[in-house]
């Protein structure tokens, strides 16, 4: 069993913000599956899918992006998921629009839902689907709140739109492929 989790914040404010990349990047992966993540279970969407013969849980929890390790937790706890078996897609304002970096690990990087996970789980070693949404002001950090519950406006929707489907596309293939032949081929840098 392997937990595919999209992190993002519930709400029709906060559908097409830059924030809700991993929601978005996990309905792509959802379509493709021809799939809805549509079940409500622990305080979060769910749907159980097979990928390429195994057993996936798709989440996207419901608790905020500052709370999602609560309902990750619970998954894990639940299906007894190894930190291994778990993937996490999400925002990363350090990357420009349209780049989708991949990790084994590490730490959340200042990301708050990513953060949330490591700490309920007591571990840094779960993998991570990065996509970029481009940075406010660096350094201003009073404007990060607002760039990153703002739309991705119109001119940078095409690069979005295709790290949202690099991200899906990169989560599939994580199921059923070594670690390091994913991260060559679906990272993508964009200057």
């Amino acid at each position: 069993m392997k937990l595919i989790v999209g992190l993002g914040n519930p709400g029709k404010e906060y559908e097409k913000t830059r924030h809700n990349s991993g929601f978005m990047a996990m309905d792509v992966l959802a379509e493709k599956l021809g799939v809805r993540v549509a079940s409500e279970k622990w305080n979060a969407m769910v749907a159980n899918v097979m990928i390429e013969g195994q057993k996936i849980v798709l989440m996207k929890p419901l608790t905020y992006m500052n709370e999602s390790g609560s309902a990750v937790s619970q998954a894990v706890s639940f299906y007894h998921i190894e930190p291994s078996d778990i993937l996490v897609m999400h925002d990363d304002m350090d990357l420009p629009t349209g780049s989708v970096r991949i990790r084994k690990n590490g730490s959340a990087g200042g990301q708050k839902g990513m953060k949330s996970i490591i700490e309920c789980l007591s571990t840094s070693e779960i993998a991570r689907i990065r996509i970029g949404v481009g940075h406010s002001t660096r350094g201003d950090h009073e404007k990060v709140p607002d760039w990153v519950l703002s739309p991705v406006p119109k001119a940078e929707q095409d690069e979005w739109q295709a790290a949202l489907k690099d991200a899906a596309e990169a989560a599939y293939a994580w199921v059923y492929q070594p670690m390091d032949k994913v991260m060559n081929e679906y990272n993508v840098k964009v200057k």
